[in-house]
């Protein structure tokens, strides 16, 4: 079938569900994802000005660590304001076109912060691995190429998402049983065959995250073993110290992501109401333990998070 004859069945709204089986108790629900996502936006929002107003923080390891805030930001405030719309009225229409949109900008943020994730794996390997580089291979200009580069990257391998769901007749169908859209859960829609739309998916997520994981795994082998090998307890344990936040905040990332991913394909004997709680918990836990993991472990930030409070309190 053609895309303009297909175009033709394109539907004007969509209608998201929420979570299917526990309607009666979506308002309850909607209080912990409230605070999840309050406590997310300020967490991050206190990191990056930090790290912005900060001259200190001024550093390669610092300014992907604001990225990685406003991209948490970003995938939250994607998301949330219009989950909490349905949990809180039941308002889940949504148009086509914004359906779209939204899984567009809930995929590149996704794959963007896999590749940040990425670039501060590099950071570390050459701060501990490859010191007298360091300065000279991350500068101001080598990270700026970076964020352009994960910025197009990401988007380039989400954007023929959106023609390949355009391409597919949906024959009326208009419920999407989840609180966002999202790729597959569009796809499912249709009348038609989605093997292309299955493939691609799975294609993008072994070339984007998939890639990235295992760059990031070889980059902390190398880590590790020069840590370990170095002669100081105190310089092994302060590279441990600054290395086991990030560690921390790709377990955080890739484990749950992972999990969701596969059980979203493969896994069909997982009831559908515990596969959608995951997705939702995924959304809001991870912008909101990203800022909580590096204020405590990095001395630099938890300084001027405990600085900020003080001063606030010295006004009172």
């Amino acid at each position: 079938m053609s895309l303009s004859n297909n175009s033709d069945a394109l539907p004007d709204t969509f209608f998201l569900v929420g979570i299917p089986g526990l309607e009666a108790a979506h308002i309850w629900i909607s209080i912990p994802f409230f605070s999840m996502y309050f406590a997310a936006l300020l967490g991050n929002s206190i990191l990056i000005v930090i790290i912005t107003t900060e001259r200190s923080l001024h550093k390669p390891m610092y300014i992907f660590l604001s990225v990685l805030s406003a991209t948490d930001l970003a995938l939250s405030s994607t998301t949330v304001p219009k989950m909490l719309q349905i949990l809180w009225f039941g308002d889940g229409s949504i148009s086509f076109g914004g359906c779209l949109t939204q899984m567009f900008f809930i995929h590149t943020v996704f794959a963007l912060e896999s590749f940040i994730l990425l670039a501060m794996a590099f950071d570390r390997y050459m701060a501990i691995c490859r010191p007298l580089r360091y300065a000279s291979v991350l500068t101001s200009q080598a990270i700026g190429k970076t964020g352009i580069m994960g910025i197009v990257r990401s988007m380039a391998f989400v954007s023929p998402c959106i023609f390949l769901l355009k391409r597919l007749p949906y024959c009326g169908h208009q419920l999407i049983p989840h609180t966002y859209c999202e790729h597959m859960g569009i796809a499912r829609l249709a009348c038609s065959d989605i093997t292309v739309n299955v493939v691609y998916g799975l294609t993008v997520a072994l070339l984007a995250m998939g890639l990235d994981a295992v760059l990031i795994t070889a980059s902390y082998v190398l880590i590790l073993c020069t840590v370990f090998r170095l002669p100081s307890h105190k310089a092994r344990s302060k590279a441990l110290n600054t290395c086991g936040s990030h560690l921390c905040v790709i377990l955080i990332f890739y484990i749950p992501a992972f999990f969701s991913f596969l059980t979203h394909h493969f896994g069909r004997h997982i009831p559908h109401h515990v596969h959608i709680l995951l997705a939702n918990l995924y959304i809001l836990v991870l912008p909101m333990l990203n800022p909580i993991v590096y204020g405590v472990n990095i001395k630099e930030i938890r300084k001027q998070v405990l600085k900020i409070f003080l001063l606030r309190r010295g006004e009172f």
